[in-house]
């Protein structure tokens, strides 16, 4: 339930701290230039503009303490063990490639939302990076059993990532839960399947050869 903490979660999490503190000290000047802004007009000439490394920094910056407690306590859980599988170097490619994709897709998402409803949407939290984390735990660990909150009973990581990505899209599609990026959840969850498969030479990316045949020589 609570892995050994390797360095560079340790880091991301100290990151994620550093920056939260730096909010709570400079805000709103620091939060305004870092967080993601939609791509949109009315946003840009109203000095809220995007600008690219958004798509990186609005991953270290969260919206209040609990915020960054669950997403914090998810990146130990469900980071580590896929650190100390990987490595240090494999584990930081992929985590950026989910925290990126992530915050795209969220970025397609409000860019949609500000045109669509005249209101400015901005975006911000490292959860994008926590989902893909989530979802190559599941893939690497389907069937290590667990208990995790809201559930009260133990289920297996495979079954896990079913139910939220389920409850994510559902929640996406319909609004019930709103001011919650759950389009960055599903792009964080969609970059870190596709790395894996593509890892594991698996289509889309191709067909993994299989194994040459065994050959028995008998004397």
């Amino acid at each position: 339930m609570f892995p050994r903490l390797p360095p560079a979660t340790q880091a991301l999490l100290i990151a994620n701290g550093v920056v939260f503190m730096l909010q709570v000290f400079l805000a709103p000047a620091i939060t305004d230039l870092f967080v993601m802004w939609p791509v949109n007009d009315a946003a840009a000439a109203a000095g809220y503009g995007f600008q690219p490394w958004q798509l990186l920094t609005s991953g270290f910056m969260h919206g209040g303490f609990g915020h960054l407690f669950f997403n914090m306590l998810a990146l130990w859980i469900f980071g580590s063990p896929l650190e100390q599988t990987w490595g240090e170097r494999r584990y930081l490619v992929y985590y950026f490639v989910c925290l990126i994709g992530a915050n795209l897709c969220q970025l397609l998402a409000i860019s949609w939302f500000t045109a669509e409803t005249g209101r400015l949407y901005s975006s911000l939290g490292a959860s994008g990076g926590v989902f893909g984390l989530l979802l190559g735990f599941g893939m690497l660990f389907p069937n290590r059993r667990m208990i995790i909150f809201p559930f009260p009973v133990e289920i297996t990581a495979r079954t896990l990532v079913i139910i939220y990505a389920v409850a994510t899209l559902l929640f996406g599609i319909t609004g019930w839960q709103p001011g919650v990026g759950h389009f960055a959840h599903l792009g964080g969850m969609l970059f870190g399947w596709l790395l894996i498969r593509y890892w594991r030479g698996q289509p889309p990316f191709g067909k993994r050869r299989p194994p040459p045949p065994r050959m028995r020589i008998v004397k």
